[in-house]
């Protein structure tokens, strides 16, 4: 491996273990290295550059918790399947109305998620349309096997954003594979049936480049879960009136 692009790493303004991150890091941009690409070993990078054995495991952990890298015990280290993309990057999971958190990231995703299929329509690549219509089936097998088919169902996404060639779309996946994950799990992963349709009719519409038929269906799949949520709420508000009735401004026997 050439080791000319390393430069000498000596303490400045930041840690060494940090100064060390960012050389592994402009590694990694600069060699056009992708998820899956294994580094060297822990002794190569401390003799390349210059440090301790010790400076380079610190260097990993802190890649490692921004998801640059991904340790795989016994094999080695590699660059993680999406460089810095974290699973909950706007701290979504602390929002103390989880309730209202799912409205709004589904008004989101209407705003944006439509527009996003059209652009995969128009740009989407054969390798792109094999890798979406890969997701989908397996998502498909997910549900008709009985199994927690939101993981993949954030991948079917994450694979739509991923054919539109732009690069600044797949770093605001994290709104939709968060809203995904946070919907199932309020309706109890209802629309089981229904996503299998949606999914396979957005994947034929990219696939044949039909924009405005692959931003329809994506609006249609959207509106489908705003009213399958709605209905859920209002479920919930009568329950919660039902249990607590002096919080809606009566009370029984009186």
């Amino acid at each position: 491996m050439d080791t000319s692009f390393f430069e000498n790493v000596q303490p400045k303004e930041n840690s060494l273990p940090e100064r060390v991150a960012d050389q592994i890091s402009r590694l990694i941009v600069e060699r056009q290295l992708s998820g899956g690409d294994k580094l060297p070993n822990e002794f190569e990078l401390a003799e390349q550059l210059h440090v301790g054995r010790g400076t380079i495991r610190e260097a990993v952990k802190l890649l490692v918790s921004r998801n640059v890298l991904v340790i795989r015990r016994g094999i080695g280290t590699y660059i993680a399947n999406r460089p810095g993309q974290i699973e909950d990057p706007l701290g979504f999971a602390y929002y103390p109305d989880q309730t209202r958190l799912c409205m709004d990231l589904l008004e989101v995703r209407t705003n944006l998620e439509p527009w996003v299929a059209a652009t995969a329509a128009e740009r989407a690549t054969q390798s792109d349309m094999e890798i979406l219509r890969d997701k989908c089936l397996v998502v498909e097998r997910d549900i008709l096997e009985g199994k927690d088919h939101l993981p993949n169902d954030k991948e079917f996404h994450i694979a739509v954003a991923q054919c539109t060639q732009n690069m600044v779309v797949p770093s605001l996946i994290p709104i939709i594979t968060f809203s995904v994950g946070l919907f199932g799990t309020m309706t109890e992963y209802a629309l089981r049936s229904e996503t299998i349709v949606d999914h396979r009719a957005i994947t034929d519409a990219i696939c044949r480049h039909d924009a405005a038929e692959a931003e329809r269906r994506m609006r249609q799949h959207l509106e489908k879960n705003r009213v399958e949520l709605e209905r859920v709420l209002r479920e919930m508000d009568s329950k919660n009136q039902a249990q607590n009735p002096r919080i809606h401004g009566f009370s029984k026997g009186k």
